[in-house]
């Protein structure tokens, strides 16, 4: 079921969140030796959970998400479940949960287990060194993507409806691309990233992963509140979904010289059939040129240099604890100087500076979610247009430069035949993150957009 039948369910008395959360963790156990989808699972602390919130329903608490089983990324503190960061180092057990997962639980959501990641949340294909790939839900021996993967291919299976993971440069929208779903990633500063571990804080993100707009806005809702006690969250009202946008109503934008970057035949012909749908639909489709809007120019200039400074210390005592390939991003990044960051962020500045210009000339910009929706595991290179090229490219193309733009954007799966079916990204100004949720249900309405189920489906 999807969330919002679940809470349905549960209110009326249908079904108790105790016996919704044993069929989530039955669904589970039935596909997780075929997707690797989780790190951690107690079946006992999730239970007794759910007999607290059968509690609360039967003493007339009010619960947004009553019953709703939710999967965590492994990154993200939670008390009592040990955080692996996906990594070597022996995990450490928090004893205070994260704001996050802290709002969830108090809207009645029930942990179901930890999901895989790429190791740290620094990369993105979820194949991870010391824990195993995540597979995708519709080929195995494909990527997820990543580094939310185990999130993404835990909804996209069906074992929970509503996943969370993180985004810095994708990771939420690009394995929800890979995967089929939806992937919202949030204003930067729009909740609490607090108890969360940093791969770039200046730019990090949490965010919801579901199969459907309406999980996606009610997860959304929930996490969205300010933290007081995170630097990084802004005391701004959280915007509500006041439900399908009206298409026709539209002005949409098509930023180039961002997509005009080399694309698989899939996701052209995807995109072009998105755009046509919205233009039958009475959107207005403008062409906007903003030169500016190019990557990748000094996107690793503006990131690298933090996330040396987070783990130089634990890399210099033990780099052979990092897997290769993240290792090799490190001494990379290692060598990235301050005044190399300085000019990365000058180029940021530039970068949402050209996204305020654009965005002044229409309601959203929306562009491909990725370059390329198919990724083997274990090739790290991957073709498109006839180049063959490393995977990390083509995967981030479109959903990097959003990150240091600061603004919201959503993955939003196209009703297409395809094993995953293309993916667009709507991008909105900063805190519209109600917006482009309403617009996602306007395209479910509309016909556009459907999250399809894969031939790895937990019933």
């Amino acid at each position: 079921m999807d969330a919002g039948d679940t809470v349905t369910a549960v209110a009326r008395d249908d079904s108790p969140a105790s016996g919704l959360i044993q069929r989530a963790l039955d669904r589970i156990a039935a596909v997780e030796v075929t997707l690797n989808a989780y790190t951690h699972l107690d079946p006992e602390r999730s239970m007794a959970a759910a007999r607290s919130v059968d509690e609360r329903v039967d003493a007339g608490e009010p619960l947004p998400l009553a019953g709703v089983a939710v999967g965590v990324k492994d990154l993200i503190d939670h008390a009592g479940w040990p955080n692996t960061l996906g990594a070597s180092f022996p995990p450490k057990t928090p004893t205070i949960t994260a704001p996050c997962i802290q709002a969830l639980e108090q809207a009645g959501a029930v942990v179901a287990g930890r999901t895989g990641l790429h190791e740290f949340a620094f990369g993105f294909s979820s194949e991870n060194h010391w824990h195993g790939p995540v597979h995708n839900p519709w080929d195995p021996s494909l990527s997820p993507g990543g580094s939310s993967g185990g999130s993404a291919a835990a909804v996209a299976a069906g074992t929970v409806p509503i996943a969370l993971g993180t985004d810095t440069g994708g990771s939420v929208r690009v394995p929800a691309a890979l995967c089929g779903i939806v992937g919202l990633k949030v204003t930067h500063g729009r909740g609490s990233i607090r108890g969360v571990f940093p791969l770039v804080a200046s730019i990090d993100t949490v965010g919801p992963l579901a199969r459907t707009v309406a999980d996606a806005a009610a997860a959304y809702e929930v996490i969205a509140e300010h933290d007081p006690a995170d630097v990084w969250s802004v005391p701004v009202d959280v915007d509500r979904s006041e439900g399908a946008a009206d298409i026709g109503s539209l002005t949409v934008g098509i930023p180039h010289p961002l997509v005009d970057q080399p694309v698989t035949d899939p996701v052209a012909t995807g995109f072009e059939w998105a755009i046509e749908r919205l233009a039958e639909r009475g959107a207005t489709v403008v062409h906007l040129d903003e030169p500016a809007l190019e990557v990748p120019g000094k996107l690793l200039d503006a990131m690298y240099f933090e996330a040396a400074e987070v783990h130089r210390e634990r890399f210099s005592q033990a780099p052979d604890r990092y897997g290769p390939e993240v290792r090799e991003r490190l001494e990379i990044a290692m060598s990235h100087t301050g005044a190399r960051y300085v000019a990365g962020l000058a180029w940021r500045a530039r970068i949402a500076n050209a996204f305020r210009r654009a965005l002044a000339r229409c309601d959203v910009l929306v562009t491909p979610t990725v370059a390329a929706l198919r990724k083997p595991i274990g090739v790290p290179e991957i073709d498109v247009a006839g180049s063959t090229v490393p995977y990390r490219g083509p995967l981030s193309a479109f959903t990097s430069v959003i990150n240091h733009a600061g603004l919201p954007a959503i993955a939003l799966p196209l009703d297409r035949d395809g094993a995953p079916p293309p993916s667009i990204q709507v991008v909105g100004p900063a805190w519209s993150e109600a917006r482009l949720l309403d617009i996602g249900l306007g395209l479910e309405q509309a016909g556009v957009v459907k999250a399809r189920k894969p031939p790895v489906w937990a019933e």
